[in-house]
C-alpha cells in the first residue's frame, strides 16, 4: 500500500505463519505464494459486547488466521520504535486486524511502527487434551509473530532492536508469559501490560486437561476433524460449565497451561533483568464483570491493583526498570466508569470503530481524542526511551503515572515547572505521580 507524508502506510493482512489444527505454528515457506485470506480466528461474540459494543467491522473467520498488519509512517530505513499489539478478549475473542486496534494515531503522532497480531483463540488455541493438543498454541503464535517482526520490520521502517510488546487483559497476560520464556529473549526490549488479571494467568495442567475432557465430551466427536460450528458450540457449552463450576464471570474457559515446573513469582521475574516494563489498571476495571459483588472499587483493588503491585515489586527486584499507571477517567454518561477496556479508544482505533460504544457514554469523539493524545504520547515515549515521563511536559493526563523502585531511593520520573507534581511513596511501593493542569497544587495521587 502507499501513503503520503501525513498518511500512514498500512501493509496487511500479512500471513506470518501457518498451522494445521492443533499443531504449532511454522514460518511461512519461501515458496508459499498464496494471497493472505485476512481471516481471524473463529470465535463467538465477546462477553464484553455490553461494555465495548459489538465490533462494527465484519471479518472473515477461519483457521488460516495467523495474520498481522503493519502501520508505519513510511517504508524507509528510519529504524523507528516498534509497538506490537496483542489484543484481549479472554483468550476467546478478538483479532489484531480489527478496526478497534487501528494504530494510525500512534503512528502519526509518535513516529513509531505499530503491528497488530492475530493469534489462535478458545479451543483452537488453548485446548489441553491428551492425544490432541498440549495447549498454549495461541502463545506460540504470538512468539512466532515476534520472530516475524524481528526478521521483517526493518523493511517497514522499524527497528528490530527496539520492540515494545503491548497488550490488554488476555493480551497482557500473554505478555507476562512471554517475558518468562527464554525463546522470547532478544525479540523484545520493552513491555506494557494493560489491566492483566494476574490471578488467572494460567491454569494448572491437571485442571486444563480436566476441562479439555469436558469440552471433548460436549463435542462428542474428534476435535481434530470436527466442523468449526461444532467446535464453537462445544466451546460455548464449556464456557457455561466453567462458569457454573468457578462462579467467576472473569475467568474464561480456556486459559494458558501452567508450566509443569513453574517457579515462584520472584524466579519468573528474573528473566526480565534489564528490560523496561510498564503496567497498570483502570480504576473501575471490575465494573465490566457482573456478579462478583457490588463494590467494584474493592474488587478492582483485589483483582488488579494488589497483584500487579506485588508483580511490579518482583520485577524491580529482578532488575527491570518498572513504571506504573492508573486510568481514572470516567466518561460522562457511562454507567461503567473507568472500566475494563476504556483505555483502548484512547490508544487505538478510530471515531467510526468506537461509534456508540457504551463505555464512552456521552463523551464526544473530540474529547476522547484529546485525552487519547496524551495517553498515546506516554505510550510512544515509553517505547522510544523506556520512560513515559520526559515527553509529557505540559500535557494533560487522564492517567496517573508512577515508578516502582526496589530501593528506598527514588529518582524523579517527571519534572515540570508549570504543572503541579506531587509524589507519594512507601518502601517497595509504586510511586504515583499526578499532573494537575489547573496549576493550583491539586494533583496529589490518593493513597490506596
Amino acid at each position: 500500500m502507499t501513503g503520503s507524508t501525513n498518511t500512514p502506510v498500512r501493509t496487511g493482512p500479512v500471513r506470518y505463519a501457518t498451522a494445521a489444527r492443533f499443531a504449532p505454528p511454522r514460518p511461512v515457506a519461501a515458496d508459499d505464494s498464496r494471497p493472505p485470506s485476512g481471516e481471524i480466528c473463529p470465535q463467538l461474540p465477546s462477553r464484553l459486547d455490553a461494555v465495548m459494543g459489538a465490533p462494527l467491522d465484519a471479518r472473515p473467520q477461519g483457521e488460516d488466521c495467523l495474520h498481522l498488519a503493519v502501520t508505519t509512517p513510511a517504508l524507509d530505513d528510519a529504524a523507528r520504535p516498534v509497538l506490537v499489539w496483542f489484543h484481549g478478549g479472554g483468550f476467546s475473542s478478538g483479532a489484531g486486524l480489527m478496526d478497534w486496534y487501528d494504530g494510525g494515531a500512534l503512528v502519526t503522532e509518535g513516529d513509531v511502527v505499530v503491528v497488530g497480531v492475530n493469534y489462535r483463540l478458545g479451543a483452537l488455541g488453548y485446548l489441553c487434551l491428551e492425544g490432541v493438543s498440549d495447549g498454549n498454541l495461541g502463545l506460540q503464535d504470538q512468539l512466532e509473530a515476534l520472530r516475524w517482526v524481528h526478521r521483517h520490520i526493518a523493511a517497514h521502517g522499524g527497528d528490530p532492536g527496539n520492540v515494545t510488546v503491548f497488550g490488554q487483559s488476555a493480551g497482557a497476560l500473554s505478555i507476562r508469559l512471554l517475558l518468562e520464556m527464554p525463546q522470547a529473549r532478544g525479540l523484545l526490549r520493552r513491555a506494557i501490560l494493560q489491566s492483566p488479571p494476574l490471578s488467572i494467568t494460567t491454569r494448572p495442567r491437571a485442571d486444563s486437561e480436566d476441562l479439555g475432557r469436558v469440552f471433548a465430551g460436549l463435542l462428542a466427536e474428534d476435535p481434530r476433524t470436527a466442523a468449526l460450528p461444532a467446535i464453537l458450540a462445544a466451546q460455548r457449552a464449556t464456557a457455561r460449565f466453567s462458569l457454573r463450576r468457578s462462579g467467576s464471570t472473569l475467568e474464561p474457559p480456556f486459559l494458558p497451561v501452567a508450566p509443569s515446573a513453574a517457579g515462584s513469582e520472584e524466579e519468573a521475574a528474573q528473566t526480565v533483568r534489564g528490560l523496561d516494563v510498564m503496567y497498570g489498571w483502570n480504576a473501575d476495571d471490575m465494573t465490566a464483570f457482573p456478579g462478583g459483588g457490588d463494590d467494584a472499587a474493592e474488587l478492582t483493588r483485589r483483582v488488579y491493583e494488589e497483584p500487579l503491585t506485588r508483580y511490579g515489586t518482583a520485577l524491580a527486584r529482578a532488575g527491570a526498570r518498572v513504571h506504573t499507571y492508573r486510568l481514572d477517567w470516567r466518561p460522562a454518561g457511562s454507567p461503567f466508569g473507568a472500566t475494563h477496556c476504556l483505555e483502548l479508544p484512547l490508544l487505538l482505533g478510530t471515531r467510526e470503530a468506537w461509534r456508540a460504544s457504551p463505555m464512552l457514554g456521552r463523551e464526544s469523539w473530540a474529547e476522547v481524542d484529546a485525552l487519547g493524545r496524551a495517553v498515546r504520547a506516554a505510550w510512544t515515549a515509553f517505547a522510544r526511551t523506556g520512560t513515559p515521563g520526559p515527553s509529557l511536559r505540559g500535557q494533560e493526563l487522564p492517567v496517573r503515572l508512577g515508578t516502582v523502585h526496589h530501593a528506598d531511593v527514588v529518582r524523579t520520573a517527571v519534572e515540570d515547572d508549570v504543572h503541579s507534581i506531587r509524589s507519594i511513596r512507601g518502601p517497595h511501593q509504586p510511586r504515583q505521580t499526578s499532573v494537575s493542569t489547573a496549576g493550583d497544587g491539586a494533583g496529589e495521587a490518593p493513597q490506596r
